[in-house]
Formats: structure tokens, sequence, C-alpha cells
């Protein structure tokens, strides 16, 4: 790891990364991309010592309370959070500043601020935002070496349906010839719904590869799965997108079930439910701290 200070933490859409680069290893990980400009090893996370004092100041000056974002880019809950805490110092001020909470980890690290996020759910709030995408556990460990198993981000999903949390499932990316299969989709589907999660995200069946990312993913693929990498190339080149042959089939599954369970399907619907705040506390006087 290596600290450094920056200039500033939110986004203009209200996004933060409160952590550069992460130690789960995900073999397809976007974040490794070259265009994203991280001029430092992936695994070398950059910590933002700054990071929760620039929340704060954000925040205060925001006129309109709203739902703030992080876990697009970097896990908020790689495994430096367990002695950094800085996650935790950004929701203990998301709470008491009155905001809102959208948040995506894989890592059941998350169950730490239990306590935090029920009492921004109970305010305004919060939703909880997890990446699915491999039902069989050993495939899982392979895909995804260093983070918590699918098993295990879906016993987080239960305790969140139990504490009334709102839970939103991103079911991407889908590898071809790895695990774009029916049996792993209703898998997956299957947890969902036990787990009455309120939207599923999936853009499509297949993954995106590009300068950074494409190396890496080949790598893991030549320790991995002998052969594969040449598939890949024969099928798509150096190609962007990578469809899966499976993608319509995969798709229509996921729109029937979650139709048939009143789960949300489309992306635009389950985006606008993550932009909109809700205030359920309108007249409450807020005990700020410095005030």
């Amino acid at each position: 790891m290596h600290e450094v200070e920056v200039k500033s933490i939110l986004s203009a859409q209200n996004g933060m990364n409160i952590y550069r680069g992460c130690t789960h290893g995900c073999i397809y990980c976007d974040s490794r991309s070259k265009c994203y400009q991280m001029n430092h090893d992936f695994e070398d996370i950059e910590v933002k010592t700054n990071a929760p004092t620039l929340l704060e100041k954000s925040l205060r000056k925001k006129r309109r309370k709203c739902m703030i974002g992080t876990g697009a880019m970097s896990d908020p809950y790689i495994h430096l959070e367990s002695q950094i805490g800085n996650t935790r110092k950004c929701l203990e001020i998301i709470y008491s500043r009155g905001f809102g909470l959208a948040i995506l980890t894989k890592s059941a690290r998350i169950l730490r601020d239990l306590d935090l996020l029920k009492k921004i759910n109970d305010r305004t709030k919060c939703v909880v935002q997890m990446t699915l995408t491999t039902y069989d556990e050993d495939l899982c460990k392979i895909l995804e070496p260093h983070v918590s198993t699918t098993k295990e981000r879906f016993e987080v999903l239960k305790i969140m349906r139990d504490h009334g949390i709102p839970t939103v499932v991103w079911l991407s990316p889908i590898l071809p010839f790895i695990n774009d299969t029916e049996e792993n989709i209703r898998g997956i589907l299957d947890y969902c719904i036990e787990a009455k999660v309120h939207g599923i995200i999936c853009f499509g069946i297949g993954l995106t590869l590009r300068e950074g990312n494409r190396e890496y993913f080949y790598k893991k693929l030549d320790e991995h799965f002998p052969g594969m990498k040449n598939r890949y190339i024969k099928s798509y080149g150096n190609s962007y997108e990578l469809p899966s042959p499976n993608h319509r089939k995969l798709m229509a599954l996921i729109k029937q079930e979650c139709l048939a369970h009143g789960i949300l399907w489309d992306a635009n619907q389950c985006f606008q439910y993550l932009r909109e705040f809700e205030d359920k506390n309108p007249y409450e006087q807020l005990t700020l701290p410095g005030l």
C-alpha cells in the first residue's frame, strides 16, 4: 500500500472511490484497464488518507441530500479496510449528515458495518449491492480467488433482507465458455429469489476486455483453463465486447424469473432506484459533529 492526499473525493454523480486498486484477484477485473491511468501496481493499494475529511467537507456544502455511491471501481471492503477503516469513517459521515448510501462490494466484510447500514437505512435509504457471477464454489475460488465466495455473499444478502436493507445484485460479468450456463444462472437466480433482492443488473451475458485487463485475464486463463485463451482469440479476436453464444437464451431466463418474483430487471430502472434519495424522517433534527 501507499498513501496519498487527493484534491477531491466525490464525482459529479456523487460517487467515490475510497481506495484505488484491489487485492481480491478477480481474473476479469475491468479496473485493471490502462485507460483508468492507475500509475501503480493494481495490488499496491492507493489509500486516500484524507478521503473522510474531504467527504465531510463535500457533504457539508451540499444544499440537497442525495445518495452517495461507492464501490464502482474499487471495492470499499478490500483486505486493508479491516486495518485502516476509511470506509467505516465515510459511512459514519454519510449517516451523520443525513445522506443515503448505495454501496457495492463482493466481500462479507461489509457485515462489520451492519450497525451503520441499518442506521442509514432507518433515516434515509441504504442499498447494498453485491456482485454474483459464479454459483459453483470451486469455480468461484478460481475466478474470484481472494474474496468471499458466492455462498458467503448470499449469506450477506439474507442478513440484509432480515434487517430490512434493500439489495441489488450485479450479475456480471459472465464468462463465455466458462460459466455462461443455464445451471450457473439458475443457481444465482435462486439465491436472489431466496434473498428477496430488489433488483438484478445484467447488461448481457459476456464480458469486456481492453488493454490492461485483457493481458491479466489471458494469463489467468493459461494458468487455470489450458487452451481457453486460444478459443477466446479465435472467437473474438481483439474485440472489446465478448458476448456469450448463450446470451439471448440466458437473458430471457433472467427476465422471466425476475418478472415471476417481482425483481427489477431493467438496468435503467435499477439505476434510477439507486439514485433516488428517500427521507424517512423529514422533521428529525440532526445532531451534526461540530455544530
